[in-house]
């Protein structure tokens, strides 16, 4: 069963026009995207982060909040991968220890009313995900074996969508959200690292 939340994604917008004007200034291009992250759930409910690589390789992730200047965010996690990941799915606990990864950053704990963006970014900045937006509410509206991200719904609107995780490891990269993520520099550029997991089953 699937389900399409339309949702305004104003803020993100600017946030990435923002990052991405920064980038082009700095290196003269943009990275480009070629992979979906989102959100999922344990059976007792830690919360875990979902990527799934659509061709490439994905070395690390991280998660932000806005802060209060419209034009930065504040990392609030960020993971590296032991190995990059190759094409396929990976998930990884989002607020634990995980063989396979490492945590540059311990996650600070998810605040209500808050939006959260997780997003998955290289080390020589070849490629990026896209980016997932949620707040503990949608956290807590999420089952084990489903995941969260954000995509285009079949009228073209930017929609968050809840899906079977055979689902969206089958159409995530045909309908995932192909925006370029809010960042994508290196560590000593200020922008936080994710880990890396071995890919799911």
């Amino acid at each position: 069963m699937q389900s399409t939340v339309s949702k305004p994604l104003f803020r993100r917008f600017v946030a990435t026009v923002a990052a991405g004007a920064a980038l082009a200034t700095t290196t003269g291009c943009t990275v480009p995207v070629d992979a979906v992250p989102g959100i999922s759930v344990t059976g007792d409910g830690h919360l875990l982060g979902v990527m799934m690589v659509c061709g490439h390789r994905i070395d690390g992730a991280a998660l932000y909040v806005d802060s209060a200047d419209a034009d930065r965010t504040v990392t609030v996690g960020s993971w590296t991968a032991d190995r990059p990941l190759g094409a396929g799915l990976a998930t990884w606990p989002l607020d634990a220890p995980s063989a396979g990864w490492t945590a540059s950053r311990s996650r600070a704990p998810l605040t209500a009313g808050t939006i959260h963006i997780l997003y998955g970014w290289t080390k020589d900045d070849s490629w990026s995900s896209g980016s997932v937006s949620f707040t503990l509410a949608d956290r807590d509206r999420l089952t084990p074996g489903t995941a969260l991200y954000d995509g285009v719904s079949a009228g073209g609107d930017a929609s968050q969508i809840t899906v079977p995780m055979a689902k969206f490891k089958a159409t995530a990269c045909q309908d995932g959200d192909s925006a370029p993520p809010f960042a994508s520099a290196t560590p000593e550029q200020g922008s936080a690292r994710i880990g890396t997991t071995q890919p799911a089953a």
